[in-house]
């Protein structure tokens, strides 16, 4: 598998596989970053299939950890919007991956994107819930959190003030690419009343791994991944 690094901007990238026709956007999750396992494993399947795989750092991840830049909607939309740009000056046919946090962002910076279709791993699927939900786990009431602006937890995660304020001003609201969607029975993160509803207005693909959390990273879940982009690709 050949991995190429390059710059997007500002923004540190991995381009995976043989020079293609088509390829895979792909966006990682929290505390995650671009060369992780999952997306490996993305890279290693879309190789089989023709595709090339572009994978990029969010904010305060991989080697963008340490820089002031915050991993907030104002600076991963531009990021992701970048990433597709430079995508469609090296593809004709263009597909997206997404994980976790990178499936939220992914929904907000490309409604009107010409994707062929969307794979999403544990997504995070209505962003003002699991903030919400964060809130009620560590007892942070919203006037506290208006007043304090940002607020650390246990779990590492800041609840930001202004992060929650462009949140509930920015509903989802189209979502036009076919999507497929791996998720975790016991996904602590988003529920599954969330996904249900989401594949209710857009529509898509459910596949749902018995027993599994939402961070995919045992050999049995990463086995299941395996399988399913075999399935998706």
């Amino acid at each position: 598998m050949t991995e190429q690094r390059l710059n997007i901007g500002r923004i540190p990238a991995l381009l995976w596989g043989e020079p293609s026709e088509r390829g895979i956007v792909a966006v990682h999750g929290s505390q995650s970053h671009k060369g992780d396992r999952v997306i490996e494993i993305l890279a290693q399947k879309a190789a089989e299939r023709g595709y090339q795989v572009l994978s990029f750092d969010l904010p305060e991840h991989g080697d963008r950890k340490n820089l002031p830049e915050l991993c907030k909607p104002e600076l991963c939309i531009p990021d992701l919007q970048a990433a597709l740009a430079y995508a469609q000056t090296k593809w004709r046919e263009i597909a997206l991956f997404a994980n976790s946090l990178g499936a939220y962002f992914s929904l907000r910076a490309y409604p009107a994107a010409k994707l062929k279709r969307a794979l999403f791993l544990s997504p995070l699927l209505d962003m003002e819930r699991m903030i919400r939900n964060m809130m009620t786990w560590f007892h942070v009431s919203e006037e506290r959190l208006r007043q304090e602006k940002e607020i650390p937890t246990p779990m590492g995660q800041t609840l930001y003030w202004d992060y929650y304020c462009d949140v509930k001003a920015n509903p989802i609201l189209d979502w036009p690419v076919p999507t497929d969607i791996l998720y975790g029975e016991k996904d602590e993160l988003c529920e599954r009343d969330t996904v249900d509803a989401f594949l209710g207005r857009f529509g898509g693909t459910l596949e749902v791994l018995a027993g599994s959390e939402h961070f995919f990273h045992r050999p049995e879940q990463l086995a299941t991944l395996e399988q399913w982009l075999e399935k998706k690709l």
